[in-house]
């Protein structure tokens, strides 16, 4: 492994049964560089991820951590009983042992400060999701997966998201290890995209478009060009069975947003 490299994986398998759900993955992950992991549904990300985290064992292959490794972990949900009393305070305790005053430089990062003392059930659901960030930095993390942070937030509000995360990265100096649902929208910030489709299809920088008219009139919004369209070309598709079937050189498909 390099100096940058935090975690690195090589020719991973993973299997449920019979069934193989991730094969020969190798990536590896660096500090200070944003990762966003992109695929249909059952493409394996959240199985990668969990791999990742150290919570599944590979069928094969190898998954090499920096020694100690500190990661952060932010859930894309977290349900918790209408009727069970809980602060934000008490809430974050529950992520690490820590005082009030880290707590509070946590909430500052993702500026939500002003909801310690508030309920958790009064919180809306951008507030929800830094308030989950926050309890991930609590670990100070050198890693941070976070899965799909800006499920539930609006437009405005997954652009003042994804800008929080790019100032995390800077601030903390981590990796960041990012699960994307919407295939329409990525971080112009990230620095490597990973498409998934139980096997890595294609990996490579989102494109800039900022200045394309219907990138414009499709967002609209302030800060919108921190977000990039992201479009790529397959030479091999799937068939009905998941397998992977060679595309003649006239058919390669573009996958920007079809997967």
């Amino acid at each position: 492994m390099s100096q940058t490299e935090l975690i690195k994986i090589d020719q991973l398998n993973i299997n449920f049964g019979e069934n193989r759900v991730i094969s020969d993955v190798s990536l590896s992950l660096k500090r200070g560089e944003i990762t966003t992991l992109i695929g249909p549904n059952g493409a394996g990300k959240t199985t990668l991820v969990k791999a990742v985290l150290g919570l599944l064992n590979p069928s094969s292959g190898t998954i090499t951590r920096n020694e100690a490794l500190r990661i952060g972990y932010m859930p894309q949900k977290l349900h918790i009983d209408t009727t069970f009393p809980l602060t934000v305070e008490r809430f974050l305790k529950t992520a690490a042992f820590s005082g009030t005053d880290d707590q509070l430089d946590a909430l500052r990062s993702v500026k939500a400060e002003t909801l310690l003392k508030q309920s958790v059930h009064s919180l809306s659901g951008g507030e929800m999701q830094r308030v989950l960030l926050a309890r991930a930095l609590l670990r100070k993390p050198e890693l941070l997966v976070l899965d799909e942070p800006a499920q539930g937030v609006d437009i405005n509000g997954q652009v003042e998201l994804y800008n929080l995360i790019a100032r995390i990265r800077d601030q903390y100096n981590c990796a960041v290890l990012m699960i994307s649902h919407d295939l329409h929208l990525v971080m112009a910030a990230t620095d490597q995209v990973i498409c998934l489709n139980r096997h890595i299809c294609c990996s490579g920088h989102p494109e800039q478009v900022s200045s394309d008219p219907s990138y414009i009139e499709l967002f609209g919004v302030p800060g919108s060009e921190n977000l990039a369209l992201y479009s790529h070309h397959h030479n091999h598709q799937h068939n009905e069975h998941g397998d992977i079937v060679p595309l003649a050189e006239d058919q390669h498909s573009n996958c920007g947003g079809h997967h």
